[in-house]
């Protein structure tokens, strides 16, 4: 039952900014952490940022500085929020969730956004 729904992928001039969100449907669990990965062209798919239930947060040394990982707990939310975007951020952007339901654990991604970064 449990689904990661990503949105707010696009494509924008280097310097600009999107926001990126990532709600997890679904019911009796808690969340133990959510963060964002991308993947592109001929590359590993790489860590960009992640948050903990404690709000503890850990970021990409690539983006540190630009981007900005935040949750809003009431909706099991967890948005990134993009600025002063280079065209070596151009990827698919996937969430990923680790939720915890009843005492065991299960990970999640979600389908993956497009952010395409123009020179």
């Amino acid at each position: 039952q449990v689904q990661l729904v990503e949105s707010g992928g696009g494509s924008v001039q280097a310097g600009e900014s999107l926001r990126l969100s990532c709600a997890a449907s679904g019911s009796s669990f808690s969340i133990d952490g959510m963060g964002w990965y991308r993947q592109a062209p001929g590359k590993q798919r790489e860590l960009v940022a992640t948050i903990t239930s404690g709000g503890s947060t850990n970021y990409a040394d690539s983006v540190k500085g630009r981007f900005t990982i935040s949750r809003a707990n009431a909706e099991n939310t967890v948005y990134l929020q993009m600025n002063s975007l280079k065209p070596e951020d151009t990827a698919v952007y996937y969430c990923n969730a680790n939720l915890r339901f009843s005492g065991w654990y299960r990970n999640y991604w979600g389908q993956g956004t497009q952010v395409t970064v123009a020179s």
